[in-house]
């Protein structure tokens, strides 16, 4: 079945079953392969994309479920200014190790920032609840989100390569 979707700003047809996952819509049809498949069961957040604005699991979202949702990926979320202070933020911090899961944990940040511009930390925890990394960055992914909040780091500072 043939679908029209917006992905980050641009339109795509895609003729793909109507119970595709869109993570492998994004990946194999459109060739955007910034969003990760992880678990599978939406338990994990790699594949986390943005419908609306909404933080979505998209391994578990079938195509036929997007309807005229916008939707927004890694490859585009730089292009917001959310997403490119994030984006900044995660290289100013040094978040990424293996770099597996990021963005998915980008994808999940950006919606909270968007939604709530100062967030606390367990507004923090509460969005960023279900994105793993077995890399174990969680404390630097917090100063990259406060960072890119233009949040107060107390006593931390920045954390960077080579400081």
């Amino acid at each position: 079945m043939q679908y029209a979707l917006t992905i980050n700003g641009k339109s795509h047809t895609v003729d793909v079953d109507e119970d595709t996952p869109l993570l492998w819509v994004l990946r194999d049809t459109v060739n955007l392969k910034g969003t990760k498949f992880g678990c599978g069961a939406g338990l994990c957040g790699a594949c986390t994309v943005h419908l609306d604005g909404a933080p979505t699991r998209a391994c578990q979202t079938a195509i036929s479920d997007v309807g005229k949702a916008s939707i927004t990926t890694i490859e585009g979320v730089g292009e917001t200014p959310v997403g490119a202070r994030l984006q900044k933020a995660w290289l100013d911090v040094d978040v990424v190790q293996c770099g597996y899961c990021q963005a998915g944990q980008i994808m999940s940040a950006a919606a909270l920032l968007a939604q709530n511009k100062s967030p606390s930390d367990s507004d923090i925890d509460a969005a960023m609840d279900g994105n793993i990394c077995r890399c174990a960055t969680y404390s630097r992914i917090r100063q990259a989100i406060k960072q890119a909040a233009g949040a107060d780091f107390g006593a931390l500072g920045p954390q960077r390569k080579g400081a």
